[in-house]
């Protein structure tokens, strides 16, 4: 069967549906906008139901364009958006659970909470698509600039949450993520974003804007599948062979509900230490444990460093995540969460601190006014690291680190000034999210950092997904999801020359914006003109 008269049989169906899903009101406009929402965080990691990427964002605008006004244009995305973040980030909620007693009662709170605040964000964006009055092509276009632009100040604003971009759908496929090497996650978005909107086009009265949707998705979609196919044939294979490092990431699997129980530290420092000892097929350089492997001050007592380089494998360094504290001129103590090199030669050689924390998780925002407790253990709030940097050490090549969620963020992995690192590294405890989407979703961004910089990424995860990740973006090892194990592989070389992101930042996605939100304002002063020519007439 031929597409195109398929489509034109199917066309008067399709305009139908287009008027008649904007005429909705009431309960039924809110039920298919939550759905639509859902259908899209179905398009996620580690579902990727791709089909539903087009058919959730061509439904949306539908939705808009038939809105009576401001009002249910707004209401329209926010229940689009609720529906959305919802069912993406409902795994926020077992957090809350590994401490039922003090905290279970604010899972359906919290979870309904984020996603309602967060819902705003498409609440706005379909605010002003309405506001807008546009229409076929210029319609879409609008929609791709306003959430792209959205998504962007979601990423920054009140400490920023760029967790699960529409970019980041495409994770599944090596060759469609290459396009973040050229415009960052952020114009990635943005140009998905503009061709699974095409679909609304299909609901149009003309024939000219109808035979743009399905040819122009195509297009764009092939476009970015070749044009990632042939870098990655072009680059060097995965699994080369480097004379660098050989490093060792652990994956000891502890649950989070025993994570900080004092009677069970020995068993976890002995579960540690233990696969860290394993066998290997060639002497290891470096041991990788995930954040927060070692549920106490490890600085303190030269007894725990010493017994630490003892139980190393012979000439290894360990990169830990750990607690530090310490106190400050007037005698307040301070924690952070840190990633700490130990040597066994040397003891401590480097420190990384967290700079990204979570509120509520880590510190509690505005605590003069919000008589709450952080979820994690300990009376203090954490204190936050000075930013990005990166560590240098014998024997090893220069690593940009990261802990937990500070790998989501397109533009705050790699410090803006200095020697230009050779490989990320991520610690991370997911565990907090038991066996859900979540992992697989902060894994997905992870990798994007890797194909932004054109830098390795290594990940150690406590309860997985541990990965190597090439410069490209593809995974070399991984441990599943709830497996205690380890992985044993060299260094991944970087890229040989710096992809464009990494050099020029986010100024290309800018230029596709101001270019985008230009067109679309002559275009509306344009029309405007016209209008006001036609009614002097």
């Amino acid at each position: 069967m031929r597409l195109e008269p398929a489509l034109a049989r199917a066309t008067p169906n399709l305009e139908s549906l287009a008027r008649s899903t904007g005429a909705l009101r009431g309960i039924k406009r809110v039920v298919l906008a939550l759905g639509l929402g859902v259908g899209l965080a179905s398009t996620l990691p580690p579902v990727h139901a791709l089909p539903l990427f087009p058919i959730a964002l061509g439904g949306l605008i539908w939705l808009i364009a038939g809105a009576r006004s401001p009002g249910s244009a707004f209401a329209t995305g926010f229940w689009f958006g609720f529906g959305f973040f919802l069912a993406g980030l409902y795994w926020l909620g077992f957090a809350l659970m590994t401490d039922a007693e003090r905290y279970g009662w604010l899972v359906a709170p919290a979870v309904i909470g984020i996603a309602g605040g967060l819902a705003l964000f498409h609440a706005v964006g379909a605010l002003l698509l309405y506001l807008l009055r546009l229409d076929g092509l210029w319609r879409v276009l609008a929609f791709a600039l306003i959430w792209s632009g959205l998504e962007w100040l979601r990423g920054h604003i009140l400490t920023g949450f760029p967790w699960n971009l529409a970019g980041s759908t495409f994770a599944l496929s090596d060759a469609m993520v290459q396009l973040s090497a050229l415009l960052g996650a952020y114009g990635q978005s943005l140009v998905m974003v503009f061709a699974g909107a095409l679909a609304a086009l299909l609901g149009e009265s003309r024939s000219r804007r109808r035979a743009l949707a399905v040819p122009g998705l195509l297009v764009i979609l092939v476009a970015v599948w070749l044009g990632g196919t042939v870098r990655l044939a072009l680059a060097p294979p995965p699994d080369i062979k480097a004379d660098g490092p050989y490093l060792r990431i652990v994956q000891p699997n502890i649950a989070q509900s025993v994570k900080w129980r004092s009677d069970r530290r020995d068993e976890i420092v002995a579960r540690h230490i233990a696969l860290s000892l394993q066998p290997s097929t060639r002497p290891l350089d470096l041991v990788v444990w995930p954040e927060a492997a070692m549920p106490f001050v490890i600085d303190e007592d030269p007894s725990v460093l010493s017994f630490l380089t003892r139980e190393l494998p012979a000439g290894a360094t360990l990169i830990t995540g750990a607690p530090r504290r310490a106190q400050d001129s007037a005698g307040a103590w301070q924690v952070w969460n840190s990633l700490q090199v130990v040597s066994a030669e040397r003891g401590l050689i480097a420190t990384y601190d967290k700079h990204h924390l979570v509120p509520f998780g880590e510190y509690v925002p505005l605590r003069s006014l919000l008589d709450l407790d952080k979820i994690t253990p300990g009376s203090l709030d954490f204190s936050a690291g000075p930013g990005p940097r990166t560590l240098a050490f014998d024997g090893l090549p220069p690593v940009s680190p990261s802990i937990c969620y500070e790998a989501i963020f397109p533009d705050g992995v790699v410090a803006p000034e200095g020697p230009r690192p050779a490989w990320l590294l991520n610690l991370t405890n997911d565990g907090w999210f038991g066996v859900s989407s979540g992992p697989y979703q902060h894994l997905a961004s992870a990798r994007l950092r890797a194909v932004e910089q054109g830098i390795p990424l290594v990940r150690a995860a406590n309860t997985g997904v541990s990965a190597v990740i090439d410069s490209y973006g593809r995974i070399v090892h991984r441990l599943p999801l709830g497996a205690e194990g380890v992985i044993d592989a060299n260094l991944p070389e970087p890229a040989v020359s710096a992809p464009p992101f990494a050099r020029f930042g986010g100024w290309p996605w800018s230029a596709m914006m101001i270019a985008g939100t230009a067109m679309i304002l002559f275009r509306r002063i344009r029309y405007r003109l016209e209008r006001k020519r036609t009614m002097s007439l």
